[in-house]
């Protein structure tokens, strides 16, 4: 089991998603941001491992404008070496890498001009886990889109544009169930489909669901991922922000909360990613539970 956090690390007096408006691009600001950004990424990584947090989402801004049309400077072949030694570092570590590309990600949009950006976005993205060297356990975490008014067909959209996708984006790519639009459920009959896995997100279940048991829900979940070509089950964990609209996250962790969620596992193995606003300071404390409850792994602590 792995405890992790998205994207930026509070601690550290760097960023990994240095950017520029698309005004002001450039070949040697796209060089400038990159290096900085790998150089920031590298420090949170070992900030990760001597915390014992070893899973880890990086941003989508590694690369700026990395799907964009504009950016042809040759990123990937200037900066080879230093997507190779972070990828030898996270094997290394024992540590799991996954992306969350953004919200205009819908391959099932009516829009063929959306789709095609949300494929190009995916292939960036994918790119750098290739160029880390990382296997298939390193994902791309996305939703299955807009309802547009019928379930069905906003489904069918999905299936219909995943069998198209590239080999190498079909081996990484997962699916959330979302607090609003497509439950468990709903994904469920995307990977009856395509196979594809299901990223489960406790939270999002807890909004929206069809009366599934948390540890069901678990486990359906859980029986998507091919064990060799997917590894274990990923997933986000939060819960609802007290005196706040219903879906906020949390902004700290509950600890008796996290303690209550944790029995529903009854031995499932599991990676999780803490969806809550103190990032790594809440995700410190989550490893401090596991520790507690004798979760984690004895050769996994000892990597570090």
């Amino acid at each position: 089991m792995r405890i992790g956090y998205p994207c930026v690390n509070e601690s550290l007096d760097c960023t990994s998603g240095a950017t520029f408006r698309l005004a002001s691009y450039s070949a040697e600001r796209v060089e400038l941001a990159v290096a900085s950004n790998l150089i920031c990424l590298q420090r949170i990584l070992e900030y990760n491992v001597a915390h014992e947090l070893r899973f880890f989402r990086i941003g989508s801004s590694i690369v700026p404008f990395g799907s964009h049309p504009i950016n042809t400077f040759p990123w990937q072949a200037r900066f080879e070496p230093e997507f190779r030694a972070i990828g030898n570092y996270v094997r290394a570590q024992g540590m799991r890498i996954s992306f969350h590309p953004d919200q205009f990600v819908v391959l099932n949009s009516p829009s063929e001009d959306i789709v095609q950006r949300s494929i190009a976005e995916l292939v960036y993205q994918g790119s750098m886990l290739d160029l880390m060297g990382l296997d298939s356990t390193a994902k791309l975490q996305i939703h299955v889109g807009g309802l547009y008014g019928d379930r069905d067909l906003a489904i069918s959209r999905f299936i219909a544009t995943y069998r198209e996708l590239p080999t190498a984006v079909q081996r990484r790519l997962v699916i959330e169930n979302d607090d609003r639009l497509f439950s468990l459920r709903d994904c469920l009959r995307v990977h009856e489909a395509v196979g594809i896995p299901i990223l489960f997100d406790n939270f999002h279940h807890e909004c929206l669901n069809h009366g599934e048991p948390m540890a069901e829900a678990l486990r359906l979940a859980a029986a998507t991922w091919h064990p060799e070509r997917d590894g274990v089950l990923m997933m986000d964990y939060s819960s609802q922000q007290l005196g706040e609209r219903k879906g906020k996250h949390t902004t700290t962790l509950e600890e008796d909360l996290f303690r209550e969620f944790l029995t529903h596992l009854h031995g499932l193995d599991v990676d999780i990613m803490l969806e809550i606003k103190d990032k790594e300071a809440s995700a410190c404390r989550a490893v401090g539970v596991l520790r507690e409850l004798q979760l984690i792994a004895a050769e996994a602590a000892s990597l570090s």
